[in-house]
């Protein structure tokens, strides 16, 4: 079986802040997660491309691609079923916009320390992408 596959972004602004947010889709256990926008690619879109469309639509902001992180690689489970899943991560330096105009999939996106969100994201993977991109300032 081929992995499901999604692109996100960590976005770092002049400040050092990054923009986090909690989906209106909760965890497994029904609990809210804090994680970075990422998505789906639409058609022939770029994993780059698609990881900046999925900024623009959750986190409410324009960015401008500086570089790959990395991949985080894990399995999920979905009507009994293992599904793997493969989420590539770009850095992305903030150009315009504001959290609070995000989608209807998003219930809040706020600005955090780039440090404090290598700590609080609900997901060890994308905290590992907050440290990369933590690493690269």
């Amino acid at each position: 079986m081929s992995p499901e596959f999604s692109a996100g972004g960590v976005v770092v602004d002049d400040a050092g802040r990054t923009i986090v947010i909690v989906p209106t889709r909760r965890a497994a256990d029904g609990s809210k997660t804090l994680t970075l926008p990422k998505g789906h690619p639409d058609g022939d879109e770029s994993a780059a491309r698609a990881a900046q469309r999925e900024i623009r639509e959750e986190a409410g902001v324009e960015a401008e691609l500086v570089e790959k992180l990395g991949d985080v690689r894990y399995w999920y489970q979905r009507a009994g079923r293992r599904i793997p899943k493969v989420v590539s991560f770009f850095l992305f330096r903030y150009v315009a916009g504001v959290p609070e105009d995000h989608d209807h999939e998003v219930e809040e996106a706020r600005w955090m320390d780039l440090a404090d969100a290598a700590r609080a994201l609900t997901y060890k993977g994308e905290r590992d992408m907050a440290a990369r991109a933590l690493a690269r300032r």
